[in-house]
């Protein structure tokens, strides 16, 4: 019995000390793998998302519809981002309209890297842009997207959207946001100015029925300065204005 047990206890004891030799070569590569001890999860996964941020009516003065929406699919590191947003006035003519097609990757825990073409396809002459920026949630949970164009015939543009989603209960959410456009050079036949091009600001409270779908009311307001604002005038549009909207916002 004395052997046996002395087998038993042996065989016992190198178990364990395999078990904690392995523990600590587990915990040694998981700790020089992720320096934050955190392990990384290689998910290859193909994911698709997509966002209808903007789908209204706006009335009051120049009545127009606005739309504005962005889908990506890829991995979580590699993705392939579109966007599009613009104008369609009540006389048919649509104004803005602006498409981008980008590659996403990831540069930190709260922002995206994004380089790729922009195309502007609307009433007026098309445009092409190369297209570079970053987009993510700035400190205080901030949405940012700050995005260069420049065009092969020596243009360049600039671009800044912010919004906040402002919790008054789990459902019912207040939307401040605002976007800016500059432009390098003046471009008459889409009507814009250099500097400073125009302002799109409004104020949105929006009731989630779910939280893929949520009908939404609110103010918008518009402004175009320096040359884009000149443009307008002598094309008989107004340069500024409050507008009430009315639409939906949806996600997938």
């Amino acid at each position: 019995m004395s052997a046996r047990w002395f087998a038993a206890a042996l065989t016992a004891g190198l178990v364990i000390v395999a078990g904690a030799a392995n523990a600590q070569t587990t915990a040694a590569d998981m700790n020089a793998a992720a320096p934050f001890g955190v392990s990384p999860v290689g998910d290859q996964r193909i994911y698709v998302h997509g966002l209808l941020d903007q789908f209204e009516g706006r009335v009051g003065g120049d009545n127009s519809f606005r739309w504005d929406g962005q889908a990506w699919v890829g991995t979580d590191t590699n993705r392939l981002w579109f966007k599009s947003e613009g104008f369609a006035n009540g006389n048919g003519k649509v104004e803005d309209g602006t498409h981008e097609a980008l590659y996403d990757r990831p540069i930190s825990t709260y922002f995206d890297l994004q380089g790729g073409i922009r195309y502007d396809i609307d009433s007026g002459p098309s445009r092409g842009w190369a297209a570079f920026g970053i987009q993510g949630l700035a400190p205080q949970f901030f949405d940012v997207e700050a995005t260069a164009y420049a065009s092969d015939s020596g243009h360049f543009a600039g671009r800044l959207k912010v919004s906040y989603d402002l919790l008054i209960t789990q459902r019912l959410i207040l939307q401040p946001e605002a976007e800016l456009n500059l432009y390098s050079k003046s471009d008459p036949g889409r009507g814009i100015g250099p500097g400073l091009s125009d302002l799109d600001t409004g104020l949105r409270l929006r009731y989630e029925i779910s939280r893929k779908f949520a009908p939404y009311i609110g103010v918008a307001y518009q402004e175009k300065f320096g040359g884009t604002a000149g443009f307008a005038r002598r094309n008989g549009e107004s340069v500024n204005g409050v507008r009430f909207v009315f639409g939906i916002r949806s996600w997938f």
